[in-house]
C-alpha cells in the first residue's frame, strides 16, 4: 500500500472509536458558534439598513439553509469514517484531492488567524482590567502595528489552541462538552444584564436599530449568512466521522447550529442596544463592553 495515500489521520475511524453522541456534536457547534464574529454579525446587517428582527430572520434562515449541505456532506464521514481529504478523492482523484484540500486549508488558516486575534485581544483587554496595567502608551512594534503586550497575548492564545490541536480530537471533544453550557450561560447573563440596565428588552431593541423596514438588501444579507459556515460544510466529515450514527450527527447539528447562531446574535443585538441606553453609544465588541463596566469579577469571568 502506498504510504502517501494513507496514514493515521486519513485512515477510516474504526467503529469502536466513533463515540460522538448527538450531544457531543451539538456541543461542538455551540463552541464554534459562540464567538465574537457571531456576536457582531447582526451589526453589519443593521448597519446596512435592516431592523433587528430582519437581521435575526436573515441569520436564522441562512443557517437553516447551510444546515442542508452540512448534514448531507457529513453523511459519508459518518457512514465510512473518512475525513474530508479522502472524500475529495471521489471527485478530484488522489492527486487532485491534494489541491482541493490545500485550498480549503488556506481558508481555514485565515479563519484561525482571525479567531486567534480576537481571542488574544480579549485576553489582553480583560487582563488589563483585572491586573490594572495599561499598554495604551506603548510604542507599536515595527512592522506589526501592535504592542508587545498585544503580541504576547496573541501568542498565548495561539499556544492554547495549538495545545488542544496537538492533543487530538478527544481533547477538542472534552473542551467543547465542558465549555458549551458555560458559554450559553454567559450569553444569557449578558443579555439579562443588558435588559435590566436598559429598562427592558423593548428599550434595548428599540435602541439597537431603526424601525424603518426595507427588504432591498435582504437577499445579499441572506447570502452572506449562508457563506459564514459554507466552508465548514465542505469539511464537516472531519468531525462527523467520529459520530456514533447518522441520527447523532443530524440531530446534533440540527439542534445546535441554527439555534446557537441565532441566540448569540440576538445577545449581541440586545447588549449593544443596551449600551446605547447606558453609555450613549453602540458598542458591538463584547470585550469593550466589559471594559466599560470595569468590573474585575466580570472581567475574570469573561477571561475564562
Amino acid at each position: 500500500m502506498n504510504d502517501s495515500l494513507i496514514n493515521e489521520d486519513l485512515a477510516p475511524v474504526p467503529p469502536e472509536k466513533r463515540t460522538w453522541s448527538s450531544w457531543d456534536i451539538a456541543a461542538l457547534w455551540v463552541g464554534m458558534a459562540v464567538c465574537i464574529p457571531t456576536y457582531t454579525m447582526a451589526s453589519s446587517l443593521i448597519g446596512g439598513g435592516m431592523t433587528w428582527w430582519q437581521a435575526m430572520l436573515a441569520i436564522l434562515l441562512g443557517n437553516l439553509i447551510v444546515l442542508i449541505p452540512m448534514t448531507l456532506n457529513a453523511h459519508p464521514g459518518t457512514a465510512y469514517g473518512i475525513p474530508f481529504p479522502v472524500l475529495l478523492r471521489a471527485s478530484f482523484g488522489t492527486r487532485g484531492a491534494n489541491i482541493a484540500a490545500v485550498l480549503r486549508g488556506i481558508v481555514a488558516c485565515g479563519w484561525f488567524g482571525i479567531q486567534t486575534w480576537f481571542g488574544g485581544a480579549a485576553l489582553h483587554s480583560t487582563a488589563a482590567i483585572i491586573f490594572g496595567f495599561d499598554s495604551a502608551g506603548e510604542t507599536p512594534l515595527p512592522g506589526l502595528g501592535i504592542t508587545g503586550a498585544q503580541l504576547g497575548f496573541f501568542l498565548l492564545f495561539w499556544l492554547m489552541n495549538v495545545w488542544f490541536i496537538w492533543k487530538g480530537i478527544d481533547s477538542i471533544k472534552w473542551l467543547e462538552k465542558l465549555s458549551a453550557p458555560f458559554l450559553l450561560a454567559i450569553g444569557l447573563l449578558m443579555m439579562i444584564w443588558g435588559i435590566t440596565k436598559a429598562g427592558g428588552i423593548g428599550e434595548a431593541l428599540a435602541a439597537a436599530s431603526s424601525e424603518t423596514v426595507s427588504w432591498a438588501g435582504f437577499g445579499a444579507a441572506l447570502t452572506a449568512m449562508v457563506g459564514f459556515w459554507a466552508t465548514l460544510s465542505l469539511n464537516i466529515p472531519d468531525f462527523s466521522r467520529f459520530a456514533k450514527s447518522q441520527k447523532d450527527q443530524i440531530v446534533g447539528q440540527t439542534a445546535a447550529l441554527p439555534a446557537t447562531m441565532t441566540f448569540y446574535s440576538f445577545v449581541g443585538i440586545v447588549v449593544t442596544g443596551a449600551t446605547v441606553v447606558i453609555f450613549g453609544e453602540a458598542i458591538w465588541d463584547p470585550v469593550a463592553v466589559v471594559g466599560k463596566i470595569g468590573s474585575k469579577p466580570l472581567s475574570a469571568l469573561a477571561l475564562i
